[in-house]
């Protein structure tokens, strides 16, 4: 997937929560735009949250493995990849 379009959905207004799929068949829950930092060849998604809302740890994928993005339904429950 193009990093443009991941970047979209990060922008939009009001933000939709979504889960992103890969390759490998994982997939990640993007609850809030700041836990996803897009670049041209990279995607950092962060992982879990401590008491201050900061991730835990981060995942990284290349944005070609991005398969699809479709919006979060409301009460999904939380997931890490696969």
């Amino acid at each position: 997937m193009r990093p443009s379009d991941i970047r979209a959905k990060l922008r939009r207004q009001p933000f939709q929560p979504f889960r992103m799929y890969i390759s490998d068949g994982s997939h990640y829950d993007v609850r809030h735009p700041e836990m996803l930092l897009v670049a041209r060849t990279e995607v950092a998604v962060g992982l879990g949250h401590d008491a201050d809302d900061l991730p835990e740890q981060l995942a990284y994928c290349d944005p070609l493995h991005i398969t699809r993005i479709e919006p979060l339904a409301k009460g999904a429950r939380r997931r890490r990849g696969g």
